[in-house]
């Protein structure tokens, strides 16, 4: 029994290392970057309360796997930024780490591997919802932030809208919000208009 309960607090500490992977975007007011802990967190819940919210027919338990397994890949390959160029192939650094931790010997849940990779290429409804969520998260805290993240990086409306679009086809109405959004924080000067 000893050695299982070694093994599982051993895997559970290599999950501790998301804690340490910095994002570039704010938490609310500004005040510090959140972790991809932290944001595997508020992604978990939020996916939960959207479904919740919006009476969706969703598998909520998976749902909420996917959200909790999302950003694994970060503990090894870091965060890649939303609007950097190392977005296109961040998923092959980010499926090894996730590989090498379902390979640990404190690891029991057998579906880890299978579960990244449907929230990452996934085209489930609980996968669809969670792509929407994790795009909107980001963009909450730069309205709250009154764009320190977008300010900080240099990043447009026409990057964010770029990003962004994909949400439409899952979702007309959180695309109009967004929208909305969006341009009001352009008017507010928290985010170039180019």
């Amino acid at each position: 029994m000893s050695e299982r309960l070694a093994d599982i607090a051993a895997f559970l500490i290599q999950l501790d290392g998301l804690k340490s992977i910095d994002r570039r975007t704010y938490i609310n007011g500004g005040e510090r970057v959140e972790n991809s802990a932290e944001h595997s967190w508020h992604l978990a819940i939020a996916c939960w309360a959207f479904a919740k919210h919006l009476e969706l027919d969703l598998d909520i338990e998976k749902l909420l796997k996917l959200a909790l397994v999302h950003d694994l890949g970060e503990i090894d390959a870091g965060d890649t930024f939303l609007y950097g160029q190392a977005r296109e192939t961040a998923h092959i650094a980010e499926k090894k780490c996730v590989e090498r931790i379902a390979s640990h010997s404190g690891n029991s849940i057998v579906d880890l591997v299978d579960l990244w990779e449907e929230q990452e290429h996934g085209n489930s409804k609980e996968a669809k919802l969670l792509k929407v969520v994790d795009r909107l998260l980001p963009f909450f805290h730069n309205m709250t932030s009154q764009g320190q993240a977008w300010k900080d990086n240099g990043v447009t409306a026409s990057q964010v809208r770029k990003v962004h679009d994909f949400i439409y086809d899952e979702s007309p109405e959180i695309h109009g919000w967004f929208s909305e959004r969006l341009d009001y924080a352009i008017e507010q000067g928290w985010l170039d208009a180019s």
